[in-house]
């Protein structure tokens, strides 16, 4: 039991980690005008299954089970994509992960609901108040993102909670990973022909690379397994740590401001999420 609980906690620490810096990755690309939106996601997608073909060939795990994922899965991962990529071109790294990470959880607890399980009366409390920072931080003013901006990363925010619910049905998380991915080649053309423009330089490549390879082949890979072990409250709530994490990612990388606005906003999600998860097992509604 100790064992399953230390590889629950270190796979969705790394899965987190992981999100977080694909905000801050993309951020640092599109808000320095080192890429393209389209660019940037294209590129993204090619090395996360240039990687995760690499991992299966090298493990062995392609001989495992028949698991090839599947077409919804991997067309919620391409509108995930896209959309976060677009979406960064105006919102600064901790804004656009609290309204991704916000939508993410609407919708994870909004199938729950319509699948007819009961949430515990903590889940209810908690969810409201992390929810309420992500709308605290929305409230017009100086800081607040832009329309086009929210929209498409709460389009963005509805694509992985649905991938994200896809995935705790997978039963090897490296196969059906890497066959998501391999599945986005038909769409990753499609955009390709519908821009006609690239702006590309060395550093956006890269990066793009590190997000693609890295925090979204491997990560995403760690996160379906982590999903075995996770509801869906659990794992829609906890995914509202990854806006905090990526805000510092922000202010140490990209040399963005912490504003009191975005602290009490995060602190209202740091403490509702730490009610769902310590709440007593058993009150539901």
């Amino acid at each position: 039991m100790q064992s399953s609980n230390i590889r629950v906690v270190l796979s969705t620490s790394l899965a987190l980690l992981a999100f977080a810096g694909n905000s801050v990755l993309c951020r640092l690309a599109l808000g320095a005008d080192a890429i393209d939106a389209a660019s940037f996601t294209n590129i993204r997608l090619l090395s996360g299954i240039a990687v995760l073909l690499i991992i299966l060939s090298l493990t062995g795990a392609k001989k495992a089970t028949q698991s090839r994922g599947g077409w919804l899965p991997a067309t919620m991962l391409f509108l995930y994509a896209v959309t976060f990529s677009y979406a960064y071109i105006s919102l600064e790294t901790g804004t656009g992960a609290l309204i991704l990470f916000g939508c993410v959880q609407i919708t994870m607890l909004g199938v729950s609901l319509l699948q007819g399980n009961r949430l515990r009366l903590t889940d209810w409390l908690g969810g409201s108040i992390a929810f309420a920072g992500l709308a605290y931080l929305l409230l017009p003013g100086k800081f607040s993102p832009s329309p086009t901006g929210f929209m498409l990363m709460a389009l963005s925010g509805i694509a992985w909670g649905v991938y994200t619910l896809q995935g705790r049905k997978s039963q090897n998380p490296l196969r059906d990973t890497a066959f998501n991915f391999l599945r986005t080649v038909p769409f990753v053309v499609v955009l390709l022909l519908a821009t006609h423009q690239a702006n590309l330089s060395t550093e956006g490549i890269i990066l793009a690379i590190l997000s693609g390879g890295i925090a979204s082949g491997v990560g995403y890979t760690i996160w379906y397994i982590a999903l075995r072990d996770l509801s869906s409250v659990q794992a829609a709530v906890l995914q509202l740590l990854v806006p905090v994490i990526a805000t510092g990612g922000g202010v140490l990388f990209a040399g963005e401001v912490i504003t009191v606005r975005l602290v009490v906003a995060s602190l209202l999600v740091l403490g509702g999420i730490l009610l769902v998860i310590v709440g007593p097992v058993g009150v539901t509604t």
